[in-house]
């Protein structure tokens, strides 16, 4: 059996993201510096927008019980004044949560956090997913506005990012994929990766 790494990234504010790298004995086939498979190890990394469903799934399909888990707040660069600081103070006790959900739902692991800033969150994502050689980006999506909507936010970044989420899904080097919670009555996940949109997975 080999060791796994995943790396799990979730963002629950506009200026925030959070990561997990997560170390376990299971085994799973690729090398650990590479974002293709093979007889090592496996990395995948996590973004999400919706913090609290994209983390819960990942505890329930990923995360195993002998992980090490650390997560990382990602923002904008911001002046060092008092509003500054409280969104910094306000990201860490995000983090502490999301750390307390953690070791609540899997007793034994493992959790550190970090703190990132980058111009742009979404390049700054796929950068990191590319420098860490993950094998797997998922992202935590909100739902889905109206297309004018969309269309006025992309032109207010003059068409260079777009959304974080489908920047992360078309330009991350490795498998991306988008989880969203489904309504509560019907229960599961909207899956959606570059070939399939909204794959309704009822586990």
């Amino acid at each position: 059996m080999g060791k796994k790494y995943v790396r799990l990234c979730f963002g629950g504010r506009p200026r925030s993201s959070g990561c997990f790298r997560v170390h376990s004995l299971q085994c799973i086939r690729s090398k650990p510096r590479s974002s293709s498979f093979g007889s090592v190890g496996q990395k995948a990394e996590f973004l999400s927008q919706n913090t609290k469903g994209a983390l819960d799934w990942a505890l329930s399909h990923t995360v195993q019980s002998q992980d090490t888990v650390v997560l990382l707040h990602a923002t904008k660069p911001s002046k060092q004044d008092l509003s500054g600081k409280v969104n910094n103070l306000r990201a860490t006790e995000v983090l502490h949560s999301m750390k307390n959900t953690c070791e609540k739902k899997k007793p034994g692991v493992k959790v550190v956090i970090e703190m990132l800033q980058g111009k742009e969150r979404g390049a700054a994502i796929v950068e990191e997913a590319k420098r860490q050689s993950v094998s797997l980006l998922v992202l935590g999506q909100k739902r889905k506005r109206s297309i004018w909507w969309s269309i006025m936010r992309r032109w207010s970044r003059n068409g260079l990012r777009g959304d974080v989420v489908e920047y992360c899904i078309e330009n991350a080097s490795c498998m991306t994929i988008a989880v969203r919670r489904k309504h509560k009555k019907q229960g599961g996940y909207l899956i959606t990766t570059k070939r399939h949109k909204n794959f309704w997975l009822l586990a």
